[in-house]
């Protein structure tokens, strides 16, 4: 439920409606993907780069974040194959950041949640077409 005449909320919105699952995922790939960019440079990391900087665990917790997203595309009806490929994404997200040090390498060219985010994303407005959002904020259709 949003509050009257404030599309745009300072933080992820907690309900189960698309729009607020679009923020949500939204909010979490930017965390993950793209929280800075590297100074003299266009290139973009987050959190996931840095967990892989952490041996094992640190891979843990990026798949375990990864998920999350996929649990929310799941919640959205999206369809097995979907997630069958999500999943697959943060699985070899996983896999190549368990290589010690170098695993972080391929993180800057194989952003498993920014690839998933897409595909939520297309999602969501192909079915719930009233989450679409313009510059960050969600407009109202109808």
């Amino acid at each position: 439920m949003a509050i009257p005449g404030d599309e745009r909320l300072p933080f992820p919105r907690l309900g189960a409606d698309p729009a607020s699952v679009r923020q949500r995922v939204e909010a979490l790939e930017k965390l993950l993907e793209r929280m800075f960019v590297i100074p003299g440079t266009k290139q973009t990391v987050g959190l996931d780069v840095i967990l892989d900087l952490i041996p094992v665990a640190g891979d843990i917790v990026a798949a375990a974040l990864g998920a999350y997203i996929v649990w929310e595309a799941r919640n959205l009806g999206m369809s097995r194959w979907q997630i069958a490929r999500m999943a697959g994404n943060v699985g070899f997200d996983w896999l190549l950041g368990l290589i010690p040090w170098v695993g972080a390498i391929p993180d800057f060219f194989f952003r498993s949640n920014s690839r998933n985010l897409k595909m939520i994303k297309r999602h969501l407005d192909k079915h719930h077409a009233a989450t679409a959002t313009v510059e960050g904020q969600i407009t109202k259709r109808g």
